[in-house]
């Protein structure tokens, strides 16, 4: 069988580049090859849309198998991720139940959120109580003024027990510019709280203690090619500090842990991980941090290799969940989940799908959990270490995303990272990234399934939304009269959750109304894109098969009550249908509106026709100007 699967194989004669490129263009009839088929990403690179072998011959992951330096393909030699959920904990013994019940359903890891002013060894016991530190992941997290806290409190704890601390594993989350990131207010004394929370956990050698959190940045609407470059500056600038105040450089790099979002752009987003530990990789390596163990992890100058394992938690993206058709968010949450595993990930939380609007149910977290382990159980994700090797276009994407990243990330050691951030470039970038999304979604060239493109008009969610309390600890809010710039706080579907919400409030739902007439294809398809167009704000929709006359259409408006008459037939057919309708409807409550952008809308704008919706209008300003006329 194998000889007979060998001949057939060498019945075919190799296909050049060349030869591709010939019937690609054959195939374009005269259109642009670059126009058409090559995609211009917002990395600042292009995707062409095919690869082959020749374009990934020296890449350095062709030569790596997993667990090999400088980890492109995985710090593991095999794909296993510890399922995360995330506990917010203001009761105790109520959250020690919670992770008990978590434990049980399959979660390997738990982040526990504490609230700074009931830090003791005493409600540590209770919240631990029945967990094993050397079976489980933990993760803990507190205001950042009592993280040091904190972390006395839990070396205290594991050590008490007489545990083997190499079987400990887990982190105290330091965020050293979270205050400048979140709220825009400096901290100063961030060198010497890294430096004392790291010589605190060296106890634990498996436990990171400082948290580089590109997460944040993912949330604020960053580019991948961003939160990477500025997440390598933070992360360096915090190691060369640890470095400078006397901590061993192997010590310093294992008790770094990076925390990244997942978006839904696929495959970048495995991109992604592959290029962050390459990069820290080579990073940490410059170091040369020497191996303070006998193992054969090492270079042949005694290089530590181990230390330059990244330890990768991701977080599924923020900021593109949406309130209005919250299921979609498991969709979404789901193919980042995907990414994250793909790209071998040390530990994953799936943000529960109703986050936006409320504290989450324990439907909500019970789904969260399982969509990771549907990735283990059913797909057995965790049963192959990077299945992406060898595609010839994630190997582009991943050199491609790292070497802007890299570009990013030499920008950034001009001046440092700490500098920068209190100059507020890196704020400034990615807030206009943010901009920059936010107006490509009120044009639907980013799509928010259920948002911005085919949302259900009869969903309500006004009385769904929970005012919920916040527990940010605040402090720092006021210690400096010249507060530094934050990053963006705002989900892209924020300004049509507004709209939405408009019109749930104003306690009627304006109908629009389809007047399709003529040409059959034109009208269909203009009726379903117009119909679109008017629900992201939550109007009432009246679709028809068609009318045989324009009077026909009108009366049968008038006769629905609609407050909009949306004209839907084909460009031709404008020139004669739009003036008629227009005169008809003249004098009445109903605002007239073409769809499409016709040859002839000059014509029609002098003739009084005011309003047409197209490709290349803005959704949102377009719909917030009917909402001030219509509610």
């Amino acid at each position: 069988m194998s000889k007979q699967r060998e001949k057939l194989f060498n019945d075919f004669p190799p296909v050049t580049t060349g030869e591709w490129m010939e019937v690609v263009t054959k195939d374009l009839k005269g259109a642009d090859f670059q126009k058409r088929l090559v995609w211009k990403t917002n990395e600042g690179f292009q995707v062409n849309p095919f690869y082959r072998a020749e374009d990934v011959e020296s890449f350095p992951a062709l030569e790596n198998l997993p667990g090999q330096f400088p980890y492109i393909r995985g710090t593991k030699k095999e794909n296993v991720w510890y399922v995360r959920q995330e506990i917010d904990v203001q009761d105790f013994a109520e959250a020690n139940k919670k992770a008990l019940a978590l434990l049980e359903r399959g979660i390997t890891s738990l982040g526990f959120h504490l609230p700074k002013n009931a830090l003791s060894a005493e409600n540590l016991d209770i919240l631990l109580q029945g967990i094993a530190p050397d079976k489980v992941e933990l993760n803990f997290r507190t205001c950042i003024s009592r993280t040091v806290d904190l972390a006395r409190l839990v070396v205290g704890y594991i050590t008490a027990r007489n545990l083997n601390v190499m079987e400990c594993f887990g982190s105290i989350e330091f965020d050293p510019f979270r205050k400048i990131l979140k709220k825009g207010v400096d901290e100063p004394d961030w060198i010497e709280k890294a430096v004392e929370i790291v010589k605190i956990t060296a106890p634990l050698p498996r436990y990171r203690a400082i948290s580089v959190t590109g997460n944040r940045m993912n949330d604020a609407g960053a580019y991948s090619f961003q939160e990477l470059g500025y997440s390598l500056a933070y992360g360096n600038q915090v190691l060369s500090e640890l470095i400078k105040n006397g901590l061993p450089p192997s010590m310093a790099a294992k008790k770094i842990k990076f925390e990244f979002g997942v978006g839904s752009n696929y495959f970048m987003e495995i991109a992604k991980f592959r290029a962050a530990r390459w990069l820290w990789a080579e990073i940490v390596n410059a170091y040369k941090p020497p191996c303070p163990n006998e193992c054969d992890n090492k270079a042949a100058d005694g290089t530590c290799r181990c230390a330059a394992k990244m330890n990768i938690h991701a977080t599924t993206s923020q900021f593109n969940q949406s309130l209005y058709d919250p299921y979609v968010n498991l969709l979404r949450t789901q193919t980042e989940a995907m990414s994250a595993a793909i790209g071998t990930v040390d530990s994953l939380t799936v943000r529960p799908f109703d986050e936006a609007f409320e504290t989450p149910s324990a439907f909500a977290d019970r789904i969260a959990a399982n969509q990771q382990l549907l990735l283990k159980e059913e797909a057995h994700f965790d049963k192959i270490t990077d299945p992406a090797a060898g595609s010839y276009y994630i190997e582009t994407l991943t050199a491609s995303l790292a070497q802007q990243a890299w570009k990013l990330f030499l920008e950034m050691e001009e001046t440092g990272f700490y500098n920068a951030l209190k100059a507020g470039s890196v704020q400034d970038a990615i807030n206009a990234s943010a901009d920059t999304r936010f107006k490509a979604a009120a044009n639907r060239k980013e799509v928010l399934l259920g948002t911005n493109q085919y949302p259900n008009f009869k969903e309500t969610m006004a009385v769904k939304i929970e005012d919920k309390e916040t527990h940010g600890c605040g402090c720092g809010a006021s210690d400096t009269p010249t507060p530094l710039k934050k990053l963006n706080s705002r989900r892209l579907a924020d300004a049509f959750n507004a709209l939405r919400l408009a019109t749930e409030q104003s306690g009627k739902a304006p109908k629009v109304f389809m007047l399709t007439i003529g040409n059959l294809a034109m009208r269909l398809a203009r009726s379903q894109f117009s119909s679109n167009f008017f629900a992201s704000a939550g109007y009432e929709l009246i679709d028809n098969l068609g009318f045989n006359t324009v009077e026909e259409g009108v009366q049968a408006a008038r006769e629905k009550g609609a407050d909009v008459v949306v004209l839907c037939s084909s460009d031709d057919e404008y020139v004669t249908y739009a003036p008629e309708a227009y005169n008809l409807l003249k004098g009445g409550k109903e605002l007239f509106v073409v769809a499409g952008a016709p040859a002839c809308m000059d014509e029609l704008k002098a003739a009084g026709i005011e309003y047409f919706i197209h490709v290349r209008s803005n959704v949102l300003e377009t719909l917030q100007m009917f909402n001030e006329k219509l509610l």
